[in-house]
C-alpha cells in the first residue's frame, strides 16, 4: 500500500471517531440498551475504525506509537466475532473514554503530518 494512503486511512479513523462521539453526545449509557439503531450504528463505526486502522501502513505505525493499534485493529474481531454479544458496558466506556483520547491523537498526527 503507497505511503499516501495512510493519510487517507488516518482520516477515515478521525471522521468516523468524530460521528460516533456526536451520535453519542447527549445520551445516557441505558440508551444503548434500549435503541438498538443508535446500538448498531456505533458499533458500525467502531468497525470502520478499526478497519482502517488494520490498512494502516506498518511503517505509520511505527511512527505513531501514541496510537493503541493492536488494540483499536482487534476491536473489530470482538465486534464481527462477537456480534452476538455486543456489550454496552464495554461500548460505552469505548464511546466516552477512548474515542476522544484517539481523536485528539489523530489530529495531533495529522496535523504534523507523520503520515
Amino acid at each position: 500500500m503507497p505511503l499516501h494512503d495512510d493519510g487517507i486511512r488516518l482520516r477515515h479513523m478521525l471522521d468516523h471517531a468524530r460521528e460516533a462521539l456526536a451520535i453519542a453526545k447527549g445520551i445516557k449509557r441505558e440508551t444503548l440498551d434500549s435503541n438498538r439503531i443508535l446500538s448498531l450504528a456505533l458499533v458500525r463505526l467502531l468497525e470502520i475504525i478499526s478497519e482502517a486502522a488494520n490498512r494502516v501502513s506498518d511503517q505509520c505505525r511505527r511512527e505513531n506509537p501514541s496510537l493503541p493499534w493492536a488494540q483499536v485493529v482487534s476491536l473489530r474481531n470482538r465486534l464481527i466475532h462477537g456480534y452476538d454479544s455486543v456489550d454496552h458496558d464495554i461500548l460505552w466506556q469505548i464511546l466516552t473514554g477512548d474515542l476522544p483520547v484517539l481523536v485528539a491523537e489523530l489530529e495531533n498526527i495529522l496535523r504534523k503530518g507523520k503520515t
